[in-house]
């Protein structure tokens, strides 16, 4: 099965219905507690990587509704870490749901940041995080958008870089279409999400995009995770 990289989200679209995009936002988190794999990638990759002795900080790119943002900064607070994440999307709608959402949980800016930005603009502005994310971002991103926002998830991350994304695969459309039948019709998850899953790459081809210092590592049956550990640095 080749990648469909023509396939274009319906979400994405400017024109998109604005009833099935606030329902899409809100399926997200369900959708994502079921297919991300971000307890497992917290505990052991960004957990590790947060510093005890100062405020940890995370920053998700392209942080869509909100949820991945909301639930890295639940599990660092319990695990006792004084943190804070920031979300970033260029899109308008999802900045104002994400910011409706951390303001609905109840955290202050000094905990839940959400910005109508870039991963560019937070370069140019010469901000540093202890830890980057994505997720389900890197399919979207034709070739120079790609080699961006990796650069710039360089510049960024003080200790490490995590790009999850799906690995597209057969049985994943055929699981996929079954499962979120009964969202059909509801939002865009099931179309979007079907999509997605022919526009993203295989692992080895996720390998051959990456640039040096990158390495693509397949999770479980049909998720894909671009790494990146920054050089240590002297007193880290």
């Amino acid at each position: 099965m080749q990648r469909d990289i023509a396939a274009v989200e319906e979400m994405d679209g400017p024109g998109a219905d604005p009833v099935l995009l606030e329902r899409t936002y809100a399926q997200f988190s369900l959708v994502n507690r079921c297919v991300s794999g971000w307890r497992g990638m917290y505990v052991g990759l960004v957990r590790p990587a947060l510093p005890r002795n100062a405020t940890a900080t995370i920053l998700d790119i392209g942080c869509g509704g909100g949820d991945i943002a909301l639930a890295l900064l639940r599990w660092a607070l319990a695990d006792g870490y004084d943190v804070k994440v920031t979300g970033i999307d260029p899109d308008p709608r999802a900045h104002d749901f994400a910011s409706r959402a951390g303001a609905a949980a109840g955290f202050g800016p000094g905990e839940l940041e959400f910005r109508r930005a870039a991963s560019a603009d937070l370069v140019a502005e010469g901000m540093v995080f202890d830890v980057v994310i994505s997720n389900h971002v890197l399919h979207h991103l034709d070739p120079p958008a790609l080699a961006g926002v990796l650069a710039d998830s360089q510049e960024l991350a003080g200790a490490l870089a995590i790009h999850s994304d799906l690995r597209r695969r057969r049985s994943a459309l055929l699981l996929f279409g079954l499962a979120t039948l009964p969202l059909a019709g509801t939002s865009f998850i099931r179309r979007d999400g079907l999509t997605s899953i022919r526009r993203s790459y295989t692992r080895d081809e996720l390998a051959r995009v990456l640039p040096p210092g990158w390495h693509a590592h397949a999770a479980g049956l049909y998720r894909n995770l671009a790494i990146w550990h920054a050089p240590r640095r002297t007193g880290r």
